[in-house]
């Protein structure tokens, strides 16, 4: 059956270029030796994801383009999908460290999907022997994505569903009834639909404009507040033309030492330390470098509003609210406080205007209309013509507090990437994963030459705020620490539901 895209998940196919492919996705490092089922091959791969590509509801699915561009994309099922031509077998080159393994992934992550077939790629990568920090032997689990398919919440979905919660892989109960690939409609019959849309359309903006005045009695209050005063972003090197030659990276702390910090600062988030740690990092980067902006960095932050009842691993619902992340603050205590209010007033606003009611206006935006702008707003950007709406990206999906098992390997960690684009050139995804806090990285080559001593910042940024917050006494702060670790004790049944739930939800939408 046809399915349109949503006009947030057509902007990422209108937004790329030969520079700028959107791609989501992940590194997991898996550990073989919990598996019970001998060496990690290829061949072993291609026999996982065979069993479960009823629990990935686009994997084989391509985009079908309309006629001029008239309307937004279709996903189709593909009579012609090759599993084998979406799984790939790398070895990783000497030393086999963070450094090849990072330098790898970034040639990867450079190379654009090919958007004829279902757009998706994984790679099996062999001979991570020398990653400090984790067992030798491990594996690399390479992911990548589509942005038009997935965002960040909906990919966690998906990873859940197809994770184990022990060595020994659980029963994948099968689908319901035979895949079927989709017949492809004719020119007219796609024109036809466009046309059907087109007269749906005034109904439905109707509908929304009266939920919309509904509840617009409860923004005028949400303005009247003291908001903090918001200066326009700066310009800095990475608000500039990108390169297609990506760089990428990714540091590792404890959660609870997060959480610690958290609670020194009252009504502040563990989203909120994160943004406090990476305007710390970005400040000493760009001190360094001799570039820091008298005004405060700019991050765009998005907001996951997908609802529970969602379909499941479907597309993209998210929204954003731009908070600066105090790089012109030196103490990183006041760092955290101006984010803290930073944050909690970008929320309010966003809920006194429906963030996804917003989302649902761009859906009355005419296609042709849409991709024109797009592509428009894309070649100022290239030219550097267009002011930076915002520095950078940072991005929060919380992932499970309990191990995962893939095909029998313990997941040790993962590297989280997305994508940049002309004037905004680094996006920085934070995970978190059985009791560890990440900090990742994915930006132009040009931008950051240097992603080692970007990494180094990152680490001095997290010391500088643990410190700060906790006091430098050692005992105490280990105190402190150990504390919240008590405290979150129950969080552990929390995420074994939470995968449970997963694994549950996409059993249901593939018997639909």
């Amino acid at each position: 059956m046809l399915r349109q895209l949503s006009a947030q998940d057509a902007s990422f196919i209108y937004q790329e270029t030969p520079a700028t492919p959107m791609q989501v996705g992940s590194v997991a490092i898996l550990d073989p030796a919990t598996s019970p089922y001998g060496p990690l091959t290829l061949e072993a791969m291609t026999g996982f994801y065979e069993e479960r590509l009823h629990l990935m509801p686009t994997a084989r699915r391509r985009l079908l383009n309309v006629p001029f561009g008239l309307d937004h994309p279709y996903w189709i099922e593909d009579e012609g999908f090759d599993l084998e031509y979406h799984l790939r077998e790398v070895g990783l080159p000497e030393p086999w460290d963070w450094r090849a393994l990072y330098t790898l992934a970034a040639r990867i992550l450079s190379r654009p999907l090919d958007m004829s077939r279902p757009p998706w790629e994984a790679y099996l990568i062999h001979g991570l022997d020398r990653l400090d920090g984790a067992p030798p032997g491990c594996v690399g689990l390479l992911f990548k994505n589509h942005h038009c398919a997935v965002d960040g919440a909906s990919g966690v979905e998906m990873a859940l569903a197809l994770a184990d919660l022990a060595p020994e892989m659980a029963a994948v109960p099968p689908p319901q009834a035979p895949w079927r690939p989709d017949r492809a409609p004719s020119d007219g019959e796609l024109l036809l639909r466009t046309w059907g849309n087109s007269m749906l359309r005034p109904m439905q903006f109707g509908e929304l404009l009266a939920r919309s005045v509904s509840r617009s009695p409860s923004l005028p209050s949400a303005l009247r507040q003291d908001l903090p005063a918001q200066t326009p972003a700066p310009r800095t090197r990475f608000n500039a033309p990108v390169t297609p030659h990506r760089v990428v990276g990714m540091e590792r702390f404890p959660l609870d030492e997060v959480r610690a910090v958290k609670n020194e600062v009252a009504g502040a988030t563990v989203n909120d330390v994160a943004l406090t740690i990476c305007g710390g990092a970005l400040r000493k980067y760009l001190e360094a470098k001799i570039e820091l902006p008298e005004d405060s960095l700019l991050a765009m932050v998005p907001i996951s509003v997908r609802k529970p009842t969602a379909e499941y691993g479907q597309g993209n619902a998210v929204s954003a609210m731009f908070v600066a992340i105090g790089t012109h603050l030196e103490d990183p205590v006041q760092r955290l406080q101006q984010v803290r209010d930073a944050t909690a007033a970008a929320k309010q606003m966003a809920n006194a205007l429906g963030a996804d009611t917003m989302l649902r206006y761009n859906e009355f935006v005419p296609a042709a209309v849409s991709n024109l702008a797009q592509r428009l707003t894309t070649e100022f950007a290239r030219a550097n013509q267009a002011a930076p709406a915002f520095n950078c990206s940072i991005t929060n999906v919380p992932g499970p507090q309990v191990p995962l098992y893939t095909m029998g390997c313990r997941t040790v960690t993962t590297i989280g990437y997305g994508p940049v684009t002309h004037n905004m050139g680094l996006i920085m995804p934070i995970g978190s994963y059985c009791g560890e806090f990440t900090i990742s990285f994915t930006s132009c080559r040009e931008m950051i030459p240097d992603p080692d001593f970007f990494m180094a910042c990152i680490r001095a940024a997290f010391a500088e705020m643990r410190n700060a917050a906790l006091g430098a006494d050692a005992a105490t702060a280990q105190a402190k620490v150990a504390a919240i670790a008590k405290n979150y004790g129950h969080m552990a049944e929390a995420a074994l539901a939470e995968v449970r739930a997963a694994r549950t939800k996409a059993s249901e939408a593939s018997s639909s």
